[in-house]
């Protein structure tokens, strides 16, 4: 629908940007252009009165047929980026959450993250006729998210566990000498044409151990359903690396742990119940319960931190696994969807006790992750990447 041509296109006739004006302006607004729609620009322009001449909220009645007839119109007409935006308006304009609960009409819709948020959110009413639809919808998604996340994460990962894993008092058969000879070049004396090693860089040591435990902490309210899907990714992909442990919890007033279920996206998924109320400072002490060796543990709290509990507890608790050594950091989004809304009280009170909280996106978190298994500062990481955190925006 818009107007961009690609490189080496002729340019777009007068004609044409006129029926493009014609499909925006639709109903009587349309007049004006004096265009005349013919072949596949009707199919496109009734798709888009059925939409955005719809009176708000009648679609409702409609049916599901219908619907899954005009889901695969504007797949058909409209390029893929314009068909989520359609969907995407679809839902709230014409209320058609519960006509999803329809199996030919999820088959009929083009999965993406948006569609699986909503999914989520109507994970307790959805009919055991259309739960498996839903299921291989949700699924659709989350392999493809896996798919484009995951050797980036196990890099990340692997290769900051691999640098903490080499010793710097190695026994003379685990000395990395290249690394010890570009860490003492400074000590090169020319007269003996040698380098004198002060400090010795030993190998990364493979093991079976487990050289790390992550714990996820996901605020199940509704505003953070995008975040549940990406969680509930990486959640799987940390969970094949036999040198991470990796924790899994949900939680709004109650805590859920969906450890178990966390190889599969999609049992986690439908594991989670979006809505009700918050209670932080609960599920911190219950994640503070799975810290066995805090200097190995990363506790990853995905909040926007409208806390429905106690704050003071929260605070206090989380004062306590800072410092106790473990790593702690504060997601308020977990997502591609831009700055999020949060309580900016709460994420300044937690950065003022060293706990870092800003927003964070599906392809910065596993160089996150990377940074927390460094141990580097991750208020630091965040400005080497151009994330606003909460301590910054307290004191500008």
């Amino acid at each position: 629908m818009s107007g961009e041509t690609t490189p080496g296109a002729t340019p777009e006739a007068p004609r044409d940007r006129l029926t493009r004006w014609r499909l925006v302006l639709g109903g009587e607004e349309a007049d004006g252009t004096d265009v005349e729609l013919s072949g596949d620009d009707v199919q496109r322009d009734q798709a888009l009165s059925e939409l955005y001449d719809a009176r708000r909220g009648s679609g409702s009645g409609r049916s599901a047929p219908r619907v899954a007839r005009w889901l695969g119109d504007i797949r058909t007409y409209f390029p893929s980026s314009v068909v989520q935006v359609m969907q995407a308006d679809a839902m709230q304009r014409l209320g058609l959450h519960e006509l999803l609960l329809e199996p030919e009409l999820m088959e009929a819709v083009q999965p993406d993250v948006g569609l699986v948020s909503t999914l989520v959110g109507l994970n307790r009413v959805i009919p055991e006729r259309s739960r498996a639809t839903a299921r291989a919808v949700v699924r659709t998604v989350t392999d493809q998210l896996e798919e484009r996340l995951r050797a980036e994460t196990v890099q990340a990962v692997t290769g900051a566990l691999d640098r903490a894993a080499r010793t710097r008092r190695p026994r003379p058969s685990d000395i990395d000498w290249g690394r010890t000879i570009a860490a003492n070049l400074e000590h090169y004396l020319p007269e003996h044409r040698t380098v004198i090693p002060e400090r010795l860089v030993g190998h990364a040591r493979r093991t079976t151990r487990v050289q790390r435990h992550v714990v996820l902490c996901i605020d199940q309210s509704g505003s953070m359903a995008e975040s549940i899907v990406y969680s509930s990714v990486f959640g799987a992909v940390l969970a094949s690396l036999r040198s991470v442990a990796t924790s899994l919890v949900v939680f709004d007033t109650e805590v859920v742990d969906l450890t178990a279920e966390m190889t599969d996206p999609v049992d986690v998924l439908f594991g989670v119940q979006l809505g009700g109320g918050t209670d932080i400072n609960r599920a911190i002490a219950y994640c503070q319960g799975l810290i066995a060796t805090p200097a190995e543990t990363i506790f990853v709290l995905i909040s926007d931190l409208y806390e429905g509990g106690i704050a003071e507890e929260m605070l206090r608790r989380s004062a306590e696994i800072v410092g106790s050594g473990a790593t702690m950091v504060a997601l308020l989004a977990l997502s591609d969807s831009g700055a999020p809304s949060y309580d900016a009280e709460h994420a300044a009170a937690l950065a003022e006790i060293g706990v870092p909280a800003f927003a964070c996106t599906p392809d910065l978190f596993p160089d996150l992750m990377a940074a927390a298994i460094d141990r580097r500062d991750l208020s630091q990481w965040a400005a080497s990447h151009d994330i606003v955190t909460a301590h910054s925006t307290a004191t500008d």
